[in-house]
């Protein structure tokens, strides 16, 4: 079968369109018309038979079939660009463009004020981070994802990055009200800050486990939230008991803004993995950013 060099033409096209958003700005960026852009998605629609985007006057979207498209195109695409970089013998440079989607807390706690360092250390690079929970798509449009949890089965390349403990920690000004449980059944009698697993949309069980043995305790809670800084924010505040990754919590512990309470129980450990397309050997650039958030997060505290 030969090999239809349009139908790469208007990949390209598509993946810009993407990223800027509106037909105009992809114009700009290929140095095309916007009625050019334009044929060339219509093109790519007719080829593949299915519409790939949604439009209206100010700007277009992916439909469902098109972020599918997209999802599996973006990985080969890099391939290309990664392909040309080694014939130019550059494959060992880091430079580019790189497209991340982090978890929000190790986003936060962790990599926020170490990126400045990264950027110091990799000068031809530049970094676009995105901020998630979520799993479904989390490769659409990225070079890697860091989430935490264990790895789901995928086509993916998972490495595993750190395990961190599962802390329960309160402010010191909650303890100074309702006083200090000192067994795990003790906390049904205070007040719990749930978070939600972005997975089934549940608040996560609390768990505990000390020398091999395992407790479950049903907390009561009216504040489930869905991101754990904010979280940590309400349990600073004194409005009740969290279980916290570690990962990231020392400066706060240090300081005295929180305490951790029942350490004894706090064996469960919890991973940090990161995830990029399957290839034999991921671009410098997404090799570069895998060694250094590990680095940061060793230092971050992980177990």
């Amino acid at each position: 079968m030969v090999f239809d060099t349009r139908l790469l033409t208007g990949v390209g096209v598509m993946a810009a369109v993407t990223e800027a958003g509106n037909f105009a700005r992809a114009a700009e960026m290929l140095g095309l018309t916007p009625s050019g852009v334009s044929r060339a998605v219509a093109r790519l629609e007719a080829r593949v038979g299915v519409r790939l985007f949604d439009r209206n006057s100010r700007e277009v979207s992916l439909t469902e079939e098109g972020r599918r498209f997209h999802a599996q195109v973006v990985p080969l695409l890099a391939g290309l660009e990664e392909a040309a970089s080694e014939a130019a013998g550059a494959a060992a440079v880091v430079r580019g463009r790189l497209r991340v989607s982090v978890d929000p807390w190790f986003a936060r706690m962790v990599l926020a004020s170490k990126l400045q360092t990264f950027l110091q250390r990799y000068p031809l690079l530049s970094v676009d981070v995105s901020t998630s929970n979520y799993r479904e798509e989390m490769m659409t449009g990225v070079d890697v994802a860091v989430r935490f949890g264990p790895p789901d089965a995928s086509s993916l390349i998972a490495r595993k990055l750190l395990d961190t403990r599962v802390v329960t920690v309160a402010a010191p000004a909650y303890l100074g009200r309702y006083g200090e449980p000192h067994s795990p059944h003790d906390l049904v009698h205070h007040e719990a800050l749930l978070f939600r697993d972005p997975q089934t949309g549940l608040p996560f069980p609390w768990e505990f486990n000390r020398d091999g043995e395992f407790v479950e305790v049903k907390v009561s809670s009216r504040l489930v939230l869905d991101d754990p800084s904010v979280a940590i924010s309400a349990c600073v505040a004194g409005q009740g008991i969290f279980q916290s990754l570690a990962v990231g919590l020392a400066p706060l512990l240090s300081g005295g803004e929180l305490v951790q309470i029942l350490p004894a129980w706090s064996e469960e450990l919890y991973p940090l993995y990161a995830y990029h397309p399957s290839r034999h050997l991921p671009p410098a650039k997404v090799r570069a950013f895998l060694d250094f958030v590990r680095e940061i997060a060793l230092d971050a505290g992980a177990a």
